[in-house]
């Protein structure tokens, strides 16, 4: 006869694996003649009836990761070290302890494991309600588990409104581990699968788990109800004192009473987080349909501190260290409108002369949901003052842009820019007054903005020029596609590379062209191991002329040694020509190695790289300091 054991409470025991003893506190003090000889009298005091014990752990027919999640699982042998409060804290840990360990069997599909504990010993389960154990020593507490077979996925059925889903596609195969999490989240799936479909009252009903010991098998049977497919209903905000509330629902686009779709309400809270504007979101669903057969909505949010200031630095052995600040209001007239006023020094400590260093300032003006959610209008106008080795220029830009939303990836924008800049370079002093229609198209298709790990970005521009002193047509035209490649566990090993390229059509002269719309390579953000705009064409007195096209290749392979920090060899290649299309007549390479250290706002890095072909008299190495992954 088959023995049949139903395994009602597989998601209680799982939850059981995250409980905290409550009892555990710091080790005991130690005084002699009132003075501490280890310990300390606060940590002594926080523990009422101080009782020591001393565990030990036995692991009958455990091996590799099982072993290694036991162990680490028992806080009876991780916190050893550490006094309960009192006989019964010593028990009450105990079974906590036996919960942790039996819900660690069976999310490894051990359903016939075994967890026995005894104290001073005694069964645990025999002790009497108020336990007295000998204090002269350590109380001796022994845990055995026997963690038996892994069971498998016997027949699965899925009954109900749950009968249209094939199990496979929830993760629930014939054959595969029995663990309980994979059981459990096949039921989440399930729910998300029919709310997929737009029915939002879609609830798991039975969840029924038999395990059969003769043949090691888990029979699981899910069912669940859908409800009618409804859309999104009236939508009302909640919390926000400073923000606009009818802001707030036609920025969500959660108003337009579409079909329900958690996606889109996923995305609606992650539109409105971006805002920055909010110290918390969330979208909460009613638990039942309106007369009209929708689904109402309650946006509760946080206000957040709308004004802000800071303060960043960056260094570069090559180009010196660099300073800026800033000041924002992120919500100057109650619909998130942004006004953001900052200003940089770099150059500091390449030379001692303030003429030499490079001086920007800028005031940015931001409006989202300009006249439509998906619409966003920027303005700027930019003074700044470039002293890179090459050349000397002075310019004032003002441009304004609207971005458009074409997509939760895809995103174009286009706009007008007048820019004046006065410069000395390879061709002596020039001035040049430039009316530009910058237009891009881009989409971000990475997992992850701060830290991806796979996915690709692909930018497009021109930027149509007309140069008003010499009466001169151009147009620029740049073009960059970076990719990500994970492996191994957590990702923990990723290949990141970028290729940019570009060129300038139109202009009789180079020298037509204002310097600082040329194209230059080298710094930091473009071939490491050379100075910032180094890597340029140059004229038979050695003076940098700067380019019509460039091509640019990156190579990083970053390795997580650690959950924080992070080693990535690097390899960067490019070129910069005065033909429209490279002729690649001189290639220059830099190599290097850098460190990431992880914070919540991105990376810490610092890259420390050589070029490997050098300028005669150019630099010899460069170190570049910042924050943030270099692409």
């Amino acid at each position: 006869m088959k023995a049949v054991r139903k395994l009602s409470l597989v998601a209680a025991l799982l939850a059981g694996a995250s409980l905290i003893p409550g009892y555990t506190q710091p080790a005991q003090a130690f005084k002699l003649f009132g003075f501490n000889l280890f310990g300390s009298e606060e940590e002594t005091a926080d523990v009422i009836d101080p009782v020591r014990y001393a565990a030990t752990l036995n692991l009958t027919g455990a091996s590799g990761d099982l072993k290694d999640r036991l162990e680490d699982g028992s806080a009876l042998k991780s916190d050893e070290e550490k006094p309960v409060s009192g006989d019964l804290g010593l028990v009450i840990k105990a079974r906590e302890d036996r919960d942790r360990l039996v819900a660690i069997l069976y999310e490894e599909a051990r359903y016939g494991g075994v967890v026995r504990i005894t104290i001073d010993g005694q069964d645990l389960d025999r002790l009497p309600p108020i336990p007295e154990f000998d204090h002269s020593r350590p109380v001796p507490v022994v845990v055995t588990i026997e963690p038996g077979p892994e069971f498998t996925l016997g027949q699965v059925r899925f009954e109900g409104d749950a009968a249209s889903i094939p199990p496979e596609d929830v993760g629930l195969k014939p054959g595969q581990k029995a663990g309980s999490v994979s059981i459990i989240q096949a039921g989440e799936r399930v729910v998300q699968a029919l709310k997929k479909q737009g029915r939002p009252l879609s609830r798991l009903g039975t969840r029924e788990v038999v395990a059969d010991h003769a043949t090691n098998t888990v029979a699981v049977t899910l069912s669940a109800t859908s409800g009618p497919v409804a859309p999104f209903g009236t939508v009302a905000v909640k919390g926000s004192r400073g923000v606009d509330e009818n802001f707030i629902r036609r920025y969500s686009r959660l108003d337009r009473r579409e079909q329900y779709s958690p996606e889109q309400l996923k995305k609606a809270g992650e539109r409105l987080r971006e805002l920055g504007v909010f110290s918390s979101v969330n979208i909460r669903e009613a638990d039942r349909l309106a007369a009209d057969g929708s689904l109402p909505l309650t946006i509760e949010v946080a206000d957040g501190k709308f004004r802000y200031f800071g303060f960043g630095a960056e260094y570069s052995s090559l180009d010196g260290a660099g300073i800026s600040g800033y000041w924002g209001h992120r919500n100057l007239f109650g619909q998130a409108e942004s006004l953001r006023i900052e200003g940089q020094v770099s150059g500091i400590g390449a030379t001692t002369d303030l003429n030499s260093f490079d001086y920007s300032a800028g005031i940015i003006y931001s409006e989202p949901g300009f006249k439509i959610p998906e619409l966003t209008f920027d303005a700027s106008l930019r003074a700044k003052r470039e002293t890179p080795d090459v050349y000397t220029a002075n310019s004032i830009t003002a441009l304004a842009t609207l971005t458009y939303e074409l997509s939760e990836q895809d995103k174009l924008t286009g706009g007008g820019e007048v820019s004046w800049s006065q410069s000395e370079d390879a061709f002596g002093k020039n001035e040049y007054l430039t009316l530009s229609i910058p237009l891009t198209f881009d989409r971000d298709a990475r997992d992850n903005k701060l830290e991806p790990t796979e996915g690709y970005r692909f930018t497009a521009s021109t930027k149509p020029s007309y140069e008003t002193y010499r009466g001169t047509f151009f147009s620029s035209f740049e073009g960059s596609m970076s990719g990500y490649l994970g492996f191994g566990e957590e990702d923990r090993f990723v290949l990141a590379g970028k290729l940019s390229a570009g060129t300038i059509v139109g202009g009789d002269r180079l020298a037509d062209i204002p310097t600082t719309r040329r194209f230059f390579a080298g710094g930091g953000g473009s071939i490491r191991g050379y100075t910032f705009r180094e890597v340029s064409p140059y004229n038979a007195q050695n003076e940098a002329t700067g380019g019509r096209s460039y091509t640019v290749a990156n190579l990083e392979a970053r390795i997580k040694v650690t959950d924080k920090v992070g080693i990535v060899p690097f390899f960067d290649v490019g070129s910069v020509s005065t033909e429209i299309v490279p002729d690649f007549t001189d290639i220059r390479m830099g190599a290097g190695i850098g460190l990431r250290y992880a914070t919540p706002f991105g990376p810490l890095r610092l890259d420390v790289a050589v070029p490997l072909n050098r300028y005669d008299g150019g630099s010899q190495y460069g170190i570049y300091a910042g924050i943030g992954q270099s692409f």
